[in-house]
């Protein structure tokens, strides 16, 4: 009868979590897009290094500034509809990049990334506690992992989709070339919210969010003596991790062609690529072994430990053979977002959303870390120093593997997680 049931489930969850994944697929689209444009936009707008960088700057920072403000809009109309609204966000800003090269304004095209960020924003604070919640919360590393993949797959098909219309080896591009590709992309995206719309996507509840089960009862009288989502210790302290992980996270992908430009290496961007192949090689082993084999927080112990060690190899070993620990560095971290997002929203309750878009503010640690990074890179004179920025990094979320998740959570867990 049981097995039954859990076929039972995972047919019911299909449905939705391909929806879901195809979602991912957008966010990782649209972050891809925004990357590729800087040099374009620089030679464009003759931008400084320095200028022509604030369009990530103008994107992650929407991540901060409208996190919680997703929190209280997904409360207030839901996930399904939260997601629509994403893609309202999406296409308004991505249609005002038209205007904007039009005007020649590079302040206004600052402005359009932002609210695509917001609109990023909106749909991470949605689909990531979605799919938290959607399943069994022991597999919600798996889960999370095949979303992973969705959203790295986002990535490599932006410049693929650009090159049909641009020649990307130009060093410089005319702005009124990108118009018809991102009428397209405008286009697509009122589209996916309205498949959104119209999809069978369930609104979903996490264990004593407006429940009575008996099950979540000792969650609502936890909860009960809470006012505000900042009392939850063990969800900061995730925050912080996963500010650190989307911070190391980010400089895996792009600061190996740097040192293999630094050590005089052919073909320094294929680097990037070893650090993409390793993630996913991560994603799949966790979907593999999770959460039959290994449980998703000993398998965060693992990574996290496993990361630590390999950081210090970075710095310590000769560099021609260092920088291949780079990608390793992306291999043991693969885990980190899948495991730590149902630690860290677990025993909310009724603040279940409110967490869950705070947590997604932790995205703005891809814009701090590579400046963290590159001071230490001119501080030290040399790129592979700057590499110790990864070994306390690690450290603080082994710590949150083995001990942060649990911080006042006691009475409720016993400590037997």
């Amino acid at each position: 009868m049981e097995m039954v049931m859990n076929k039972e489930m995972k047919k019911t969850n299909l449905v939705p979590l391909t929806i879901v994944g195809i979602l991912f697929f957008t966010i990782g689209f649209s972050l891809g897009i925004n990357g590729l444009l800087i040099p374009y936009l620089q030679k464009a707008f003759s931008l400084s290094n320095a200028d022509s960088y604030l369009i990530l700057t103008a994107t992650f920072s929407a991540f901060l500034i409208c996190g919680y403000p997703s929190g209280l809009i997904i409360q207030k109309i839901g996930y399904k509809k939260a997601m629509v609204l994403s893609f309202v966000f999406f296409a308004f800003g991505l249609f005002l990049f038209v205007p904007s090269a039009k005007l020649e304004s590079f302040a206004l095209f600052l402005i359009a990334s932002f609210i695509s960020g917001a609109g990023n924003t909106l749909l991470q604070a949605a689909v990531n506690p979605y799919v938290t919640i959607c399943g069994p919360i022991e597999s919600a590393a798996k889960r999370i992992s095949i979303m992973i993949i969705f959203n790295r797959s986002g990535w490599a098909i932006a410049p693929i989709f650009l090159a049909i219309f641009l020649d990307l080896s130009q060093a410089k591009i005319n702005l009124s070339d990108m118009f018809l590709p991102f009428y397209i992309i405008v286009g697509v995206f009122l589209l996916l919210g309205l498949f959104t719309w119209f999809s069978p996507l369930p609104e979903i509840k996490a264990k004593g969010e407006e429940t009575v089960s008996e099950e979540s009862s000792s969650i609502r009288e936890f909860t009960a003596t809470k006012t505000n989502v900042f009392q939850f210790p063990h969800l900061l302290l995730g925050i912080l991790t996963l500010f650190i992980f989307i911070g190391l996270d980010t400089l895996t992908l792009v600061s190996p062609v740097d040192f293999a430009l630094s050590l005089g290496l052919e073909h320094p961007e294929v680097y990037t690529m070893h650090t993409v192949i390793a993630t996913v090689s991560g994603c799949i082993l966790s979907i593999i072994l999770i959460p039959k084999i290994i449980s998703q927080t000993l398998a965060l112990k693992w990574g996290t430990s496993l990361g630590t060690v390999v950081s210090l190899m970075i710095v310590l070993l000769p560099p021609a053979i260092a920088i291949h620990f780079v990608a390793v560095v992306g291999f043991t971290i693969s885990i980190v977002w899948g495991a730590v997002w149902p630690l860290a929203i677990s025993y909310l309750g009724k603040f279940t959303k409110a967490g869950s878009s705070l947590l997604v503010t932790a995205i703005v640690g891809g814009a701090i870390y590579p400046l963290l990074f590159g001071w230490l890179k001119d501080l030290s004179g040399n790129i592979q120093q700057a590499y110790w920025l990864f070994f306390p990094s690690l450290l603080f979320m082994m710590f949150y593997a083995f001990k942060g998740h649990t911080v006042g959570l006691k009475s409720l867990i016993k400590g037997t997680k």
